[in-house]
């Protein structure tokens, strides 16, 4: 980086370094990219260097295009790189909820696409040689009966579309994967899995660079020309003028593109990771060392990372405003899971932000002829910012035909607008996590 220009920091960047997880401190070395200076022409300029624009990029240059990634701060600094690292199958919004609202013609098209994003993450890691800590297996958590009733109402849904990668849990068997006298049974998916997320993004930008990728961090776009027929970005320090433009910024878009502020709305989960507890107490702990969530509204998720901390994610916070203690804030539902833990000590603990939409289902369109966006996965942007990355490629590409199914959705503003939609969402939270609290 020129030491004669200064650094112009995205709005939530801090000093441009990644926050102070586990992740980044066990990141894999990585070099710092430049900014954008001056004026650069590509065939494709990608705004965002989380997964949606990783995974669209990548898919590109490997069709042959010139691409470019322009990133407020670092690669994966976002919900890429901070998030629990879960593979889990399936949007926020079940099947039997988009058979509902969209009809059962889409509810068989998402179905047919629900499993692709953890197989995309597998092609990646093996192609590319990518050293993520990738592991197979995925829990669902039930502390009620009720909780078990609707598991297997999942199960045989998806059944039903041809998926038969689940398989339901008794108590007994529940405690074979996890030593915990919380749960009344679970459900397992042999096709889920777990993985440094932050790794994961940086093996995946290196893999784009091998293809003659380009990336420029520590560039904040502060204004988009989408309606120009060959989009302009620029940033503070250059500007990129390319013939197709894809906007990856999810939650951290900011108000960069008035159009797609009120879409989405910010939301805030937390994760902590424990000291290294050792590998014959991490075995004890899960004994087959796969991740966990539990299905209440407000929920827990962890899992055991490569170094045997135990990584304990939950709670949210409407608006993508950090809570004061995380650590108070999660520890006492770890403590519930394993009591076992009380006082082990807490070495980090760290927010990152989703982009929640109204219906819990992630959006997909164009602005203006060349522009094109992908956001709002609503706590599942593992897996679908991975497959929304191939279908805009493939939109990008010549082939429109998944690209239009998602984009034909409607999209549902948030109750209230932009400024009343958080009272509202934490309003809906309540609710839900009373029905939560007495096992509605």
């Amino acid at each position: 980086m020129n030491a004669m220009s200064p650094v112009h920091p995205h709005p939530y960047a801090g000093d441009g370094r990644h926050v102070g997880s586990y992740y980044a401190a066990s990141a894999n070395p990585s070099p710092d990219r430049p900014q954008l200076l001056g004026e650069y022409e590509t065939d494709i300029c990608v705004v965002g260097a989380g997964y949606s624009g990783l995974s669209t990029a990548l898919h590109l240059a490997e069709k042959g295009y010139k691409v470019a990634i322009v990133e407020g701060v670092r690669v994966g600094w976002g919900a890429s790189g901070r998030n629990g690292g879960q593979i889990v199958n399936g949007l926020n919004a079940s099947l039997e909820t988009i058979g509902r609202r969209y009809g059962a013609d889409t509810a068989r098209f998402v179905a047919g696409l629900v499993q692709e994003g953890g197989e995309i993450i597998r092609e990646r890691v093996r192609t590319y040689d990518i050293r993520c800590d990738l592991k197979d297996g995925n829990v669902f958590a039930a502390l009620t009966p009720a909780h078990l009733r609707e598991l297997e109402a999942r199960k045989a849904l998806w059944e039903s579309h041809g998926l038969h990668n689940q398989r339901m849990l008794s108590r007994d068997e529940m405690r074979g994967h996890v030593k915990s006298d919380l749960y009344v049974g679970g459900m397992i998916d042999v096709s889920g899995g777990h993985m440094h997320p932050l790794n994961l993004a940086l093996g995946e930008a290196a893999a784009l660079e091998s293809l003659g990728g380009v990336i420029f961090e520590m560039s904040p776009v502060l204004s988009v020309d989408h309606a120009a027929e060959r989009p302009v970005v620029h940033t503070a320090q250059g500007q990129i003028t390319c013939r197709t433009l894809v906007l990856c910024g999810n939650a951290y878009l900011g108000h960069v593109v008035p159009t797609l502020t009120s879409r989405v709305m910010p939301v805030s989960t937390q994760v902590m990771a424990t000291r290294p507890l050792g590998e014959k107490l991490a075995r004890e702990l899960m004994p087959t060392d796969v991740c966990v969530e539990d299905i209440r509204y407000i929920l827990d998720y962890y899992r055991m990372s490569a170094d045997f901390r135990l990584l304990f994610g939950g709670g949210t916070v409407y608006g993508g405003a950090d809570p004061k203690d995380i650590k108070a804030k999660l520890r006492r539902n770890l403590d519930k899971v394993f009591p076992q833990l009380a006082g082990t000590e807490i070495d980090f603990a760290w927010s990152g932000n989703f982009a929640l939409s109204f219906s819990r289902v992630p959006q997909m369109g164009r602005i203006g002829a060349n522009t094109y966006f992908a956001h709002g996965y609503s706590g599942h942007g593992v897996t679908g910012s991975h497959t929304f990355g191939r279908i805009l490629s493939e939109a990008i590409n010549g082939d429109l035909t998944r690209f239009d199914s998602f984009a034909a959705l409607p999209w549902i503003p948030f109750p209230g607008g932009r400024t009343f939609r958080v009272p509202y969402s934490v309003i809906g939270s309540w609710w839900y996590a009373l029905r939560d609290r007495f096992g509605v």
